[in-house]
């Protein structure tokens, strides 16, 4: 991968000349530490002394191998326009974007913020109920301001699932749900296979219905991918938005509650977690949506959880954590299912019924 004046290519071009120019500023000294795990590029913080530049940056690059990145360049491509497209016109709390470049091959380079000492929530041990509430408000301010917005069908770098892509992810669905039960063993319970199956069956139809209301969507936005300030305070900031899309809105914001608080947590605190996202949405001029349809699109959108955790664990780099993670993060996702009567929500609406309001 070829360097240029707007792009850095690996760790070694992090050097006090090319950071002044992008940054705008005079960098006499850098100290880089390679972060994250890298599964789908690197992350590096970048210590910064000279003048008129921030404390430090988080570098964020393609991953090195060739083929892998061109694989990976639409991710690539929807993160660097989230930062200089998108983020300017919605409310969510972001790293603030130093500098943004895009490659012809799948190169990419962004310096953002860093955020510490504000560190990233434990999909294992889960979040505070407080730390919920905070989540869910920095989430409508990601779906409000551009509710319903039209505009964003006519942006290429936002990729809504149509009709064929629904076919081909049910498609994968099936055998990446024994994949998943296979591998992980005694981490699945039966219970769960059984339910994970019964909504292969209708993930199809899932994924293209109520498409009357529509939002930007993070896709993945969990504890991992969320930074929360010391000591308990609010202010959480959402990072990695490679997984950025349109669809329906309740999608992320079930996704978040189910895998993010022990199930007798989230029973507790659920409808009230629901009412602070619908109360900030309404602060974001969003009208005509009560909190009965946000509580039925929130049932309806809890197949979000396994279907995602299932695709990341079969088709992602495997570790011990990121097992018992996606096999917490199932448990979580059909225990909510099942509390809530999820699939028979999906099931009256996708056979052309009115979903219950309950």
């Amino acid at each position: 991968m070829t360097s240029t004046p707007e792009l850095l290519s690996c760790a070694d071009d992090l050097t006090p000349d090319r950071l002044s120019e992008l940054l705008g500023g005079t960098v006499r000294a850098v100290t880089v530490e390679r972060i994250g795990t890298g599964q789908i590029g690197t992350c590096h913080r970048a210590v910064l002394s000279g003048e008129d530049v921030p404390v430090s940056v988080i570098v964020k690059l393609p991953i090195a191998d060739p083929g892998t990145r061109r694989m990976l360049a639409g991710a690539y491509r929807g993160e660097v326009h989230f930062y200089t497209d998108i983020a300017a016109t919605v409310a969510v709390r972001t790293p603030v974007c130093h500098h943004a470049a895009l490659g012809d091959d799948g190169e990419f380079t962004l310096l953002l913020e860093d955020a510490a000492p504000a560190a990233p929530g434990d999909q294992l041990t889960g979040c505070t109920v407080e730390q919920a509430h905070d989540a869910v408000r920095n989430l409508a301010g990601l779906h409000g301001p551009r509710w319903c917005d039209e505009s964003l069908h006519e942006l290429d770098f936002l990729t809504p699932t149509d009709a064929a892509q629904a076919r081909l992810l049910a498609e994968l669905y099936g055998p990446a749900i024994e994949t998943f039960a296979d591998d992980l063993g005694d981490l699945v319970s039966a219970e769960d296979h059984a339910l994970l199956r019964a909504c292969a069956e209708v993930t199809e139809r899932w994924i293209l219905a109520r498409s009357q209301r529509f939002a930007l969507l993070h896709g993945d936005y969990r504890l991992d991918n969320l930074l929360f300030p010391p000591d308990g305070a609010a202010g959480v900031t959402a990072v990695d938005w490679q997984t950025l899309t349109v669809g329906l809105p309740a999608r992320d914001l079930a996704y978040f509650v189910a895998t993010s608080l022990p199930p007798e947590v989230r029973r507790a605190h659920e409808r009230d977690l629901v009412a602070t996202y619908h109360r900030a949405l309404l602060g974001h001029g969003v009208v005509g949506y009560s909190f009965e349809q946000c509580w039925d699109d929130y049932r309806f959108a809890l197949l979000q959880g396994p279907l995602v955790a299932v695709f990341g664990c079969a088709y992602g780099v495997r570790t011990p954590r990121g097992d018992r993670m996606f096999a917490t993060m199932v448990a979580r996702s059909c225990a909510a299912i099942r509390d809530l009567d999820g699939l028979t929500v999906v099931t009256a609406d996708v056979d052309g019924d009115d979903a219950r309001v309950m």
